[in-house]
């Protein structure tokens, strides 16, 4: 493909990708949200544990199914963003990145689906049946229709966040990311794996941030990558100035920050008011000062 049909086919598709990954950021954060409504057990223990589950049911299975969506689109944004990078820089490796990041978000999104259905299923059957001792608790959360999907998960979740940090990291490289976006993305990468906080407000807010730079209103204009179809260094802050100072005549009154400063006003001509004095004539004797002029002497009156 060569560099214009790759600038068409981006133009194409750009505003439908900008949907997938608004769509994504959104799904993921209202996913979470879900899940983290309805009744929680106060303590951690596996009887009661398997009871709350029994009554949360429907929030973990449409928490776990709208954060699944997100995943999916998560997983296509990498993917399509994988995809323009190599464009660019055809000897990327490795050539695998893309396709790991798509297996990562579609396996952690359908086990976690599959977990939640599984895990309510034994809640329920805990609850229903049996004398519901610890034994019998035990014996259910340690079946494989419970531990094979949690690895997968894991699996899925590792993936995911290898692709995530990687993908964001070579579009930084060939100027299709700016810095900040570059870098967040690989923060927000490493929050996949690394859970500080429940809701993944790091990734929804890449995935926006992403979404509006892929519909060309990005607030510094869209990087250079973009428009050229290859591979763009990316430029600082400061050597944008300098280039902007440099494009303007920048002279010894341009400071850093590229506003020129104002010449100074030259100053008013005063008039000097001149006199013509009996001293500055040629030939008149010098005037006369107090201290040369003798002092009279005063009559005493009687």
């Amino acid at each position: 493909m060569t560099v214009d049909e790759q600038l068409l086919y981006e133009a194409r598709v750009r505003t439908r990708q900008a949907v997938i990954a608004a769509a994504a950021g959104v799904l993921l954060i209202v996913g979470v949200a879900i899940q983290l409504g309805g009744v929680h057990a106060k303590v951690n223990e596996q009887t009661i544990g398997l009871i709350t589950q029994d009554k949360r049911f429907a929030h973990d299975v449409i928490g776990s199914a709208v954060e699944a969506l997100g995943s999916f689109a998560l997983a296509a944004t990498l993917g399509f963003l994988f995809r323009i990078t190599r464009a660019r820089n055809p000897g990327l490796r490795p050539a695998f990145i893309g396709p790991v990041a798509i297996a990562g978000g579609v396996l952690s999104g359908l086990s976690s689906v599959v977990y939640f259905v599984a895990y309510g299923l034994k809640a329920h059957q805990f609850v229903t049946h049996g004398s519901q001792t610890y034994e019998q608790a035990n014996k259910l959360l340690t079946s494989p229709t419970l531990v094979i999907p949690q690895l997968l998960g894991f699996l899925g979740v590792l993936l995911l966040a290898i692709g995530f940090v990687l993908t964001a990291m070579n579009a930084m490289r060939v100027g299709l990311l700016t810095r900040f976006m570059g870098y967040l993305g690989i923060f927000a990468g490493v929050l996949v794996i690394i859970t500080l906080v429940p809701i993944p407000i790091v990734e929804c807010y890449w995935l926006l941030a992403l979404a509006y730079l892929l519909s060309g209103r990005w607030p510094t204009g869209v990087p250079l990558a973009w428009r050229t179809g290859r591979a763009e260094v990316l430029v600082s802050s400061q050597a944008l100035r300098d280039q902007r100072m440099k494009a303007g005549g920048a002279g010894p009154g341009w400071p850093k920050w590229g506003r020129p400063v104002p010449a100074p006003k030259p100053a008013p001509e005063t008039e000097i008011e001149t006199e013509t004095v009996a001293s500055e004539t040629v030939g008149s004797p010098a005037p006369r000062t107090r201290s040369a002029t003798p002092k009279r002497k005063r009559k005493r009156r009687r």
